[in-house]
């Protein structure tokens, strides 16, 4: 049993190893959030909600003419 355990301990080095050297973009701080990606979607809605006042507003000013 415990050969199977350095074994996996072994494998798992070296392939860790191979992997940092090869170039491989290995990250092992964590679960990471990203920050970025949430930012597009409100500056869209902003733009619309931005132009609903504009387009709710000018058939009240059309009708009063």
């Amino acid at each position: 049993m415990w050969k199977l355990v350095v074994g996996f301990v072994l494998f798992a080095a070296l392939a860790l190893f191979i992997l940092m050297k090869s170039g491989g973009d290995i990250d092992m701080s964590g679960e990471k959030h990203d920050v970025g990606a949430g930012h597009a979607e409100p500056a869209a809605s902003a733009v619309l909600a931005a132009s609903a006042p504009a387009a709710a507003s000018a058939p009240a000013s059309a009708a009063s003419q």
